[in-house]
């Protein structure tokens, strides 16, 4: 596999404290909050309109997923990925345009009337692993020889599209092991159209639109950054390879320690790239998943696409060699 420059390691957005704005530290004040109750299952279950209280956010959130307007990681907060979920769906609905939550587009969610949450009893294959820690620094991810799980937690959390904080939250006494039943979010299945072309902004937003332009999915993504901007321009899928190693190439990232080499990376869901890459005619250049679901839509990329893993396989479904991708403003 030839060598993918600008695959995207996750940069984080470097900013002290002191450097917060007000809006910003009191929306994780307000998110702090929200964490600290233990959501109960009636409550999420419930489709009375009861506006911006948590368990109306997840009940959304799980019902956006299963329309395929990616809320991003599941986790019960009015983030920057739900406001763009919710905008998506309104859009397609024809109830708003905003992003927020109100009755119309509450009215709209919940004409999928199905439970949103279900038990799901720990197989000894989950728990099997095997688990282990990963590196942050690329040589030592180099030595292994998988990039599997973290641990248990992680594994379910990924295979439920939520936060782990959440799958604690939906479970505050249950201890992780084969056998022990939990309740998770039924995120339904992935979408099946084929696309005809896919969209991609600045914005930090991905969509797959069928032949008759209808949106198919929406997906959060992270989409570059100064030092390796978005491609702007209209590329085409080239191909889809999953479980893909990661060839690291220090030269080719402007961050990358001095004492680093090239390196292989092992496949595997904690690779930097995921459980997916779906290669553009762009050189160097592609969409993928991330070992770091909660990044997506809030940190920059070294040029690439990056979406979560579940959204990622999702996307790589819906496309083939030759579909458009367009990269705009």
């Amino acid at each position: 596999m030839r060598e993918f420059a600008f695959l995207l390691l996750t940069v984080a957005v470097i900013a002290g404290a002191a450097s917060e704005t007000p809006r910003k530290k009191h929306a994780q004040a307000r998110n702090r909050a929200a964490e600290s109750h233990v959501l109960d299952s009636s409550a999420v279950e419930s489709t009375a309109w009861h506006g911006g209280k948590p368990a109306a956010i997840l009940r959304s959130q799980i019902l956006l997923a299963r329309a395929h307007f990616s809320p991003g990681e599941i986790d019960g907060l009015q983030g920057d990925n739900y406001h763009r979920a919710l905008g998506g769906f309104q859009r397609a609905r024809n109830v708003g345009t905003d992003g927020r939550l109100d009755q119309a587009t509450w009215t709209a969610l919940n004409s999928d009337t199905a439970p949103v949450l279900i038990t799901y009893t720990i197989t000894a294959e989950d728990a099997a692993g095997p688990f282990v820690e990963i590196p942050a620094d690329m040589m030592e991810q180099a030595k292994l020889a998988a990039l599997g799980y973290g641990s248990l937690e992680e594994k379910l959390a990924e295979q439920f599209h939520i936060s782990t904080r959440l799958l604690k939250r939906l479970n505050p006494d249950a201890k992780l092991a084969t056998g022990t039943q939990i309740r998770v979010p039924d995120t339904g299945a992935p979408a099946q159209t084929r696309a005809a072309k896919i969209v991609i902004t600045k914005a930090g937003i991905l969509t797959a639109f069928d032949a008759n332009g209808k949106t198919i999915a929406q997906y959060p993504c992270s989409s570059g950054s100064e030092h390796d901007p978005l491609p702007i321009g209209t590329w085409k899928v080239e191909k889809v390879v999953k479980d893909p190693p990661f060839f690291y190439n220090p030269a080719l990232f402007w961050d990358a320690s001095p004492e680093h080499t090239k390196a292989k990376i092992a496949a595997g869901p904690n690779n930097p790239v995921g459980v997916v890459w779906i290669d553009l005619t762009k050189e160097h250049y592609g969409i993928h998943g991330t070992p770091l679901p909660a990044s997506v839509g809030h940190e920059q990329s070294h040029g690439c696409i990056r979406l979560t893993n579940w959204d990622a396989l999702e996307l790589a479904g819906l496309v083939h060699k030759g579909t458009p991708v367009i990269c705009q403003e």
